[in-house]
């Protein structure tokens, strides 16, 4: 008993560790700008990487950024439609 719990712990552990090294290999696929308004984006300031808005596809691979401004258009956009078709 003892040993399948240490096993699936053990499981457990490098399943989570993978899971890990695959969002490390997306944050490298981070664009250097907007992808609307190609504004460019600093990794090392932090006001940016705070405000600015990631979306990534993992199954496509696709990373995706945009500027606070970009992705509040993009959100008046989609509200707008909604309103629009009744959903």
């Amino acid at each position: 008993m003892k040993r399948r719990v240490k096993r699936n712990k053990k499981r457990k552990k490098k399943k989570m560790e993978k899971e890990l090294q695959e969002k490390m290999n997306m944050f490298d696929k981070i664009p250097d700008a907007c992808d609307a308004c190609e504004k460019t984006f600093d990794k090392k300031d932090k006001n940016m990487v705070y405000s600015w808005s990631v979306v990534v596809r993992e199954a496509e691979g696709i990373v995706r950024l945009y500027c606070p401004i970009c992705w509040d258009t993009a959100k008046r956009v989609v509200e707008d439609f909604k309103t629009q078709t009744g959903e």
